[in-house]
């Protein structure tokens, strides 16, 4: 029996011959500011690593009254969109593998109220309970909500809601302001798809355990979150037979800088404590700059070696 389903994820590059080939994502293209559709300006220090907000349209708001939300009909919130195609892409792969996938943007509640703000003024937002921010949240949600029942329309199998909510040490925003800015809109989005039968997938990077009953009360069915910062051992008490957890396996210690005899035993490790006879563990790894190729190869033999633990 095949116990858990494995992704290796090359970051945001494109390898490609041409040296002078712009196919990166706009959010990732060095020396090239690139304006979204909410109105923020993204730049990066490195071709292919998607970049940070450096410009917030509503850092003041006096501009408030006159921002516009962008149209639902033309873009997902990074770009255009072309929703002839992405019905399209669906049907295929319905048709194909009999299963289909979407998602949000990646980042798109808080991150993207962040993005729209600030990040300190949004949590000064939060604190003073600013009248303004609901009606942006509220706005927010609208547009979200629409893309969802876009893809509710396409027939996708499971919807994904990425955003990243912790730090090294803990979540970026309280549960107490999580709970009553950043839930109520998790859950309307989250249950428009599961009640049209998708499977719902959420991911975050950082530690987010003082957030994870919050998030799984919204509606998750399926949480991606990183190992070592959130605790191998916590997420094994927390989850394991409980809930899917598609691993985020480490990208900070030990697979750019450890040995592959430790890659292995993390891997070995992370599959006995999470993973039941029955799954219920998926894994993935994000693949960056720097990381020695012998441990890229030992990352992907642990993985084929122990995927039938339990088989």
């Amino acid at each position: 029996m095949i116990l858990f389903l494995y992704q290796l994820k090359l970051g945001s590059v494109l390898y490609v011959n041409e040296p002078d080939f712009k196919g990166y994502a706009l959010v990732a293209r060095k020396n090239e500011p690139y304006t979204d559709d909410f109105g923020c300006v993204w730049e990066t220090m490195m071709d292919g690593i998607t970049g940070t907000v450096t410009k917030h349209p509503l850092s003041d708001w006096e501009n408030f009254k006159t921002y516009k939300m962008p149209d639902p009909e033309k873009c997902m919130g990074i770009g255009p969109v072309d929703w002839v195609q992405e019905k399209k892409r669906i049907e295929e792969s319905k048709k194909k593998y009999g299963y289909a996938s979407a998602g949000l943007r990646h980042g798109h509640t808080f991150l993207q109220l962040c993005d729209i703000r600030g990040y300190e003024n949004l949590i000064f937002d939060m604190a003073d309970e600013e009248e303004n921010l609901f009606e942006l949240i509220e706005r927010l949600e609208h547009f979200n909500m629409e893309i969802v029942k876009k893809y509710i329309l396409f027939g996708v199998d499971s919807m994904g809601y990425a955003e990243d909510l912790g730090t090294q040490t803990g979540p970026m925003i309280s549960p107490d302001d999580f709970r009553k800015y950043i839930k109520p809109s998790y859950t309307r989005l989250m249950k428009a798809a599961r009640d049209a039968g998708a499977a719902i997938h959420m991911h975050s990077d950082g530690n987010i355990r003082d957030l994870c009953d919050d998030i799984i009360e919204s509606g998750v069915e399926v949480i991606n979150l990183q190992d070592l910062v959130n605790g191998i051992d916590w997420i094994a008490d927390k989850f394991r037979g409980k809930i899917c957890v598609d691993l985020d396996i480490d990208r900070q210690h030990i697979t750019p800088f450890g040995t592959p005899k430790q890659i292995d035993e993390l891997i070995h490790e992370e599959v006995k404590k999470l993973a039941t006879p029955q799954g219920g563990l998926t894994m993935i790894y994000g693949l960056y700059p720097g990381v020695p190729l012998e441990n890229v190869k030992a990352l992907m033999d642990a993985m084929e070696k122990y995927m039938f633990y339990y088989g």
